[in-house]
Protein backbone atom coordinates (compact mmCIF):
# COMPACT_ATOMS: atom_id res chain seq x y z
CA UNK A 1 0.00 0.00 0.00
CA UNK A 2 1.04 3.59 -0.51
CA UNK A 3 1.27 6.05 2.35
CA UNK A 4 1.44 9.11 0.09
CA UNK A 5 -1.10 10.38 -2.42
CA UNK A 6 -0.27 9.36 -6.00
CA UNK A 7 0.09 12.94 -7.25
CA UNK A 8 2.84 13.64 -4.72
CA UNK A 9 4.57 10.33 -5.29
CA UNK A 10 4.66 10.94 -9.04
CA UNK A 11 5.85 14.52 -8.58
CA UNK A 12 8.73 13.30 -6.42
CA UNK A 13 9.65 10.67 -9.00
CA UNK A 14 9.66 13.30 -11.73
CA UNK A 15 11.57 15.84 -9.61
CA UNK A 16 8.77 18.38 -10.06
CA UNK A 17 7.50 20.75 -7.39
CA UNK A 18 4.09 20.97 -9.05
CA UNK A 19 1.58 18.18 -8.42
CA UNK A 20 1.63 15.52 -11.11
CA UNK A 21 -1.59 14.87 -12.98
CA UNK A 22 -2.91 11.37 -12.31
CA UNK A 23 -5.09 9.83 -15.01
CA UNK A 24 -7.90 7.67 -13.66
CA UNK A 25 -9.77 4.93 -15.49
CA UNK A 26 -13.27 5.14 -16.97
CA UNK A 27 -16.54 3.34 -16.40
CA UNK A 28 -16.49 -0.32 -15.42
CA UNK A 29 -20.04 -1.17 -16.53
CA UNK A 30 -19.81 0.19 -20.07
CA UNK A 31 -16.44 -1.49 -20.61
CA UNK A 32 -17.88 -4.81 -19.46
CA UNK A 33 -20.91 -4.36 -21.71
CA UNK A 34 -18.68 -3.68 -24.68
CA UNK A 35 -17.09 -7.04 -24.01
CA UNK A 36 -20.51 -8.70 -24.22
CA UNK A 37 -21.32 -8.96 -20.51
CA UNK A 38 -24.79 -8.44 -19.05
CA UNK A 39 -24.77 -5.97 -16.15
CA UNK A 40 -28.39 -4.86 -15.92
CA UNK A 41 -29.32 -6.88 -12.81
CA UNK A 42 -29.55 -5.71 -9.22
CA UNK A 43 -25.89 -6.56 -8.53
CA UNK A 44 -24.75 -4.65 -11.64
CA UNK A 45 -20.99 -5.15 -12.18
CA UNK A 46 -20.63 -6.84 -8.78
CA UNK A 47 -22.25 -9.97 -10.24
CA UNK A 48 -19.14 -10.59 -12.30
CA UNK A 49 -17.01 -10.78 -9.17
CA UNK A 50 -18.72 -14.15 -8.73
CA UNK A 51 -19.50 -15.20 -12.29
CA UNK A 52 -16.69 -13.83 -14.47
CA UNK A 53 -13.79 -12.26 -12.54
CA UNK A 54 -11.60 -12.62 -15.62
CA UNK A 55 -13.79 -10.08 -17.41
CA UNK A 56 -13.21 -7.54 -14.66
CA UNK A 57 -9.48 -8.19 -14.90
CA UNK A 58 -9.62 -7.62 -18.65
CA UNK A 59 -11.25 -4.22 -18.14
CA UNK A 60 -8.61 -3.17 -15.61
CA UNK A 61 -5.96 -4.27 -18.08
CA UNK A 62 -7.57 -2.26 -20.89
CA UNK A 63 -7.66 0.93 -18.84
CA UNK A 64 -4.07 0.54 -17.72
CA UNK A 65 -3.10 -0.01 -21.35
CA UNK A 66 -4.94 3.20 -22.24
CA UNK A 67 -2.69 5.14 -19.85
CA UNK A 68 -4.71 5.16 -16.63
CA UNK A 69 -2.54 5.10 -13.54
CA UNK A 70 -5.38 4.02 -11.23
CA UNK A 71 -7.68 1.01 -11.49
CA UNK A 72 -10.93 1.46 -9.58
CA UNK A 73 -12.25 -1.81 -8.23
CA UNK A 74 -15.61 -3.38 -9.13
CA UNK A 75 -16.90 -2.89 -5.58
CA UNK A 76 -19.04 0.22 -6.19
CA UNK A 77 -22.32 -1.69 -5.89
CA UNK A 78 -20.98 -4.63 -3.89
CA UNK A 79 -22.27 -5.14 -0.37
CA UNK A 80 -22.81 -8.04 1.98
CA UNK A 81 -26.54 -7.29 2.15
CA UNK A 82 -26.82 -7.09 -1.63
CA UNK A 83 -25.11 -10.43 -2.16
CA UNK A 84 -27.13 -12.06 0.60
CA UNK A 85 -30.34 -10.83 -1.03
CA UNK A 86 -29.28 -12.75 -4.12
CA UNK A 87 -28.86 -15.96 -2.14
CA UNK A 88 -25.18 -15.93 -1.15
CA UNK A 89 -23.98 -16.80 2.31
CA UNK A 90 -22.31 -14.03 4.31
CA UNK A 91 -18.84 -15.58 4.08
CA UNK A 92 -19.08 -15.79 0.30
CA UNK A 93 -20.34 -12.21 0.10
CA UNK A 94 -17.38 -10.98 2.13
CA UNK A 95 -14.98 -12.98 -0.03
CA UNK A 96 -16.34 -11.40 -3.20
CA UNK A 97 -15.93 -7.89 -1.84
CA UNK A 98 -12.28 -8.52 -1.01
CA UNK A 99 -11.86 -10.28 -4.37
CA UNK A 100 -12.59 -6.98 -6.11
CA UNK A 101 -9.33 -5.59 -4.75
CA UNK A 102 -7.41 -8.79 -5.40
CA UNK A 103 -8.36 -8.81 -9.08
CA UNK A 104 -7.13 -5.25 -9.61
CA UNK A 105 -3.93 -5.84 -7.63
CA UNK A 106 -3.10 -8.96 -9.64
CA UNK A 107 -3.50 -7.05 -12.90
CA UNK A 108 -1.44 -4.13 -11.61
CA UNK A 109 1.32 -6.37 -10.29
CA UNK A 110 1.43 -8.27 -13.56
CA UNK A 111 2.43 -5.06 -15.34
CA UNK A 112 5.15 -4.06 -12.89
CA UNK A 113 7.98 -5.04 -15.21
CA UNK A 114 7.46 -1.96 -17.39
CA UNK A 115 8.44 0.31 -14.50
CA UNK A 116 5.29 2.45 -14.64
CA UNK A 117 3.85 3.31 -11.22
CA UNK A 118 0.21 2.30 -10.94
CA UNK A 119 -2.34 2.21 -8.11
CA UNK A 120 -5.48 0.33 -7.07
CA UNK A 121 -8.36 2.33 -5.64
CA UNK A 122 -11.11 0.44 -3.81
CA UNK A 123 -14.45 1.88 -4.88
CA UNK A 124 -16.74 2.89 -2.01
CA UNK A 125 -20.10 3.73 -3.54
CA UNK A 126 -23.08 5.27 -1.75
CA UNK A 127 -25.83 3.35 -0.04
CA UNK A 128 -28.10 4.35 -2.91
CA UNK A 129 -26.06 2.28 -5.37
CA UNK A 130 -27.02 -0.92 -3.59
CA UNK A 131 -30.71 -0.05 -3.98
CA UNK A 132 -30.22 -0.20 -7.77
CA UNK A 133 -33.01 2.33 -8.31
CA UNK A 134 -31.06 5.48 -9.15
CA UNK A 135 -30.88 6.65 -5.53
CA UNK A 136 -27.23 7.59 -5.96
CA UNK A 137 -28.57 10.49 -8.04
CA UNK A 138 -31.08 11.56 -5.37
CA UNK A 139 -29.75 10.84 -1.86
CA UNK A 140 -31.96 11.38 1.19
CA UNK A 141 -32.64 7.69 1.71
CA UNK A 142 -34.58 8.15 4.94
CA UNK A 143 -31.94 6.29 6.98
CA UNK A 144 -30.49 7.47 10.26
CA UNK A 145 -26.77 8.25 10.49
CA UNK A 146 -26.37 5.12 12.60
CA UNK A 147 -28.00 2.96 9.92
CA UNK A 148 -25.72 4.44 7.26
CA UNK A 149 -22.71 3.85 9.47
CA UNK A 150 -23.76 0.24 10.03
CA UNK A 151 -23.98 -0.21 6.28
CA UNK A 152 -20.68 1.43 5.32
CA UNK A 153 -18.33 0.35 8.10
CA UNK A 154 -18.19 -3.42 7.42
CA UNK A 155 -17.60 -2.88 3.70
CA UNK A 156 -14.87 -0.32 4.35
CA UNK A 157 -13.17 -2.74 6.73
CA UNK A 158 -13.35 -5.58 4.19
CA UNK A 159 -11.94 -3.42 1.41
CA UNK A 160 -9.16 -2.04 3.61
CA UNK A 161 -8.19 -5.56 4.73
CA UNK A 162 -7.64 -6.50 1.08
CA UNK A 163 -4.89 -3.82 0.94
CA UNK A 164 -5.74 -1.46 -1.88
CA UNK A 165 -3.47 1.54 -2.28
CA UNK A 166 -6.27 3.96 -1.57
CA UNK A 167 -10.04 4.37 -1.33
CA UNK A 168 -12.25 6.03 -3.93
CA UNK A 169 -15.28 7.31 -2.05
CA UNK A 170 -17.40 8.17 -5.05
CA UNK A 171 -20.77 9.25 -6.42
CA UNK A 172 -21.95 10.41 -2.99
CA UNK A 173 -25.20 12.32 -3.52
CA UNK A 174 -25.85 13.63 -0.05
CA UNK A 175 -23.94 15.70 2.49
CA UNK A 176 -25.55 13.71 5.31
CA UNK A 177 -24.10 10.46 3.97
CA UNK A 178 -20.80 12.25 3.41
CA UNK A 179 -20.68 13.16 7.10
CA UNK A 180 -21.08 9.50 8.08
CA UNK A 181 -18.38 8.40 5.66
CA UNK A 182 -16.02 11.17 6.76
CA UNK A 183 -16.29 9.92 10.31
CA UNK A 184 -15.32 6.43 9.21
CA UNK A 185 -12.40 7.26 6.95
CA UNK A 186 -9.91 8.24 9.62
CA UNK A 187 -10.82 5.08 11.51
CA UNK A 188 -9.87 3.05 8.43
CA UNK A 189 -6.72 5.09 7.86
CA UNK A 190 -6.17 4.59 4.13
CA UNK A 191 -5.54 7.55 1.83
CA UNK A 192 -8.75 8.46 0.02
CA UNK A 193 -10.29 10.75 -2.51
CA UNK A 194 -13.88 11.84 -1.95
CA UNK A 195 -16.20 12.80 -4.79
CA UNK A 196 -19.86 13.73 -5.13
CA UNK A 197 -22.47 13.16 -7.81
CA UNK A 198 -23.38 16.81 -8.24
CA UNK A 199 -25.63 18.96 -10.38
CA UNK A 200 -24.35 22.48 -10.83
CA UNK A 201 -23.01 23.66 -7.48
CA UNK A 202 -25.28 21.45 -5.40
CA UNK A 203 -25.22 17.84 -4.35
CA UNK A 204 -27.81 15.63 -6.00
CA UNK A 205 -29.78 15.90 -2.76
CA UNK A 206 -29.86 19.67 -3.21
CA UNK A 207 -27.36 20.80 -0.54
CA UNK A 208 -24.72 23.46 -1.30
CA UNK A 209 -21.71 21.71 -2.76
CA UNK A 210 -19.40 23.99 -0.78
CA UNK A 211 -20.78 22.56 2.46
CA UNK A 212 -20.41 19.01 1.16
CA UNK A 213 -16.81 19.61 0.11
CA UNK A 214 -15.96 20.94 3.58
CA UNK A 215 -17.37 17.79 5.16
CA UNK A 216 -15.50 15.54 2.74
CA UNK A 217 -12.18 17.25 3.45
CA UNK A 218 -12.47 16.91 7.23
CA UNK A 219 -10.69 13.53 7.53
CA UNK A 220 -6.91 13.83 7.43
CA UNK A 221 -6.80 10.77 5.17
CA UNK A 222 -8.61 12.57 2.30
CA UNK A 223 -6.08 13.96 -0.17
CA UNK A 224 -8.46 15.13 -2.94
CA UNK A 225 -12.08 16.22 -3.14
CA UNK A 226 -14.30 16.73 -6.16
CA UNK A 227 -17.03 15.34 -8.39
CA UNK A 228 -17.75 12.29 -10.50
CA UNK A 229 -20.64 10.89 -12.54
CA UNK A 230 -21.86 14.42 -13.19
CA UNK A 231 -22.27 16.20 -16.52
CA UNK A 232 -18.93 17.25 -18.05
CA UNK A 233 -20.17 20.85 -18.23
CA UNK A 234 -20.49 20.95 -14.42
CA UNK A 235 -16.90 19.95 -13.72
CA UNK A 236 -14.95 23.18 -14.06
CA UNK A 237 -16.94 25.28 -11.59
CA UNK A 238 -17.17 22.38 -9.13
CA UNK A 239 -13.41 21.81 -9.27
CA UNK A 240 -12.68 25.48 -8.64
CA UNK A 241 -15.04 25.47 -5.68
CA UNK A 242 -13.55 22.26 -4.26
CA UNK A 243 -10.04 23.73 -4.30
CA UNK A 244 -11.24 27.03 -2.83
CA UNK A 245 -13.12 25.34 0.02
CA UNK A 246 -10.66 22.56 0.88
CA UNK A 247 -7.24 23.85 -0.18
CA UNK A 248 -6.59 20.39 -1.61
CA UNK A 249 -6.25 19.10 -5.15
CA UNK A 250 -9.47 18.19 -6.89
CA UNK A 251 -10.64 14.95 -8.45
CA UNK A 252 -12.87 15.06 -11.54
CA UNK A 253 -14.26 12.18 -13.55
CA UNK A 254 -17.66 12.94 -15.05
CA UNK A 255 -19.84 10.57 -16.98
CA UNK A 256 -20.50 10.98 -20.69
CA UNK A 257 -23.24 13.53 -20.10
CA UNK A 258 -26.01 11.06 -20.83
CA UNK A 259 -28.86 10.70 -18.32
CA UNK A 260 -29.55 7.53 -16.33
CA UNK A 261 -33.16 6.37 -16.51
CA UNK A 262 -33.57 4.19 -13.42
CA UNK A 263 -36.99 2.83 -14.40
CA UNK A 264 -35.61 1.41 -17.66
CA UNK A 265 -32.06 0.86 -16.37
CA UNK A 266 -30.61 2.59 -19.41
CA UNK A 267 -28.85 5.77 -20.48
CA UNK A 268 -30.46 8.32 -22.78
CA UNK A 269 -29.14 11.28 -24.75
CA UNK A 270 -25.79 11.82 -26.42
CA UNK A 271 -22.26 12.02 -25.12
CA UNK A 272 -20.87 15.41 -24.12
CA UNK A 273 -17.52 14.17 -22.77
CA UNK A 274 -14.84 16.14 -24.60
CA UNK A 275 -11.19 15.85 -23.62
CA UNK A 276 -10.75 19.41 -24.89
CA UNK A 277 -12.42 20.47 -21.61
CA UNK A 278 -9.75 18.81 -19.50
CA UNK A 279 -7.10 21.58 -19.63
CA UNK A 280 -9.62 23.93 -18.02
CA UNK A 281 -10.28 21.36 -15.30
CA UNK A 282 -6.56 21.17 -14.63
CA UNK A 283 -6.20 24.95 -14.56
CA UNK A 284 -9.03 25.10 -12.03
CA UNK A 285 -7.15 22.73 -9.74
CA UNK A 286 -7.97 19.18 -10.81
CA UNK A 287 -5.08 16.78 -10.37
CA UNK A 288 -6.98 13.49 -10.67
CA UNK A 289 -8.93 13.25 -13.95
CA UNK A 290 -10.71 10.43 -15.72
CA UNK A 291 -14.18 9.27 -16.67
CA UNK A 292 -17.17 7.57 -15.13
CA UNK A 293 -20.20 5.88 -16.72
CA UNK A 294 -20.13 5.59 -20.51
CA UNK A 295 -16.51 6.73 -20.77
CA UNK A 296 -14.36 3.89 -22.10
CA UNK A 297 -10.71 2.96 -22.71
CA UNK A 298 -10.47 4.76 -26.05
CA UNK A 299 -11.47 8.04 -24.43
CA UNK A 300 -9.06 7.49 -21.56
CA UNK A 301 -6.27 6.94 -24.09
CA UNK A 302 -7.10 10.29 -25.73
CA UNK A 303 -7.30 11.91 -22.29
CA UNK A 304 -3.87 10.55 -21.38
CA UNK A 305 -2.37 12.10 -24.50
CA UNK A 306 -4.09 15.42 -23.77
CA UNK A 307 -2.95 15.50 -20.14
CA UNK A 308 0.67 14.88 -21.14
CA UNK A 309 0.64 18.31 -22.77
CA UNK A 310 -1.07 20.24 -19.95
CA UNK A 311 -0.04 20.95 -16.38
CA UNK A 312 -2.26 22.04 -13.49
CA UNK A 313 -1.87 25.62 -12.30
CA UNK A 314 -2.37 25.04 -8.61
CA UNK A 315 0.05 23.38 -6.26
CA UNK A 316 -0.99 20.98 -3.49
Amino acid sequence: MTSRPPHLELADAEGDAAPAVVVLDGGMSNALEERGNEVSGALWTARLLRDAPGEIAAVHRAYYAAGARVATTASYQASVAGFEACGLLRAEAERLITRSVGIARTVRDGLAADGVRRWVAASVGPYGAVLADGSEYRGRYGLSPRALRDFHRPRLELLAAAEPDLLAVETIPDADEAEVLAGLLDEVGLPAWFSFSAKGLHTRAGQPLADAFAIAASPTSVFAVGVNCCAPADVQDAVGLAVEVTGRPAVAYPNSGEEWQAAHRSWTGGSAYDVALVPEWLRAGAVYVGGCCRVGPDTIATLTDNVSRTRPLRRG
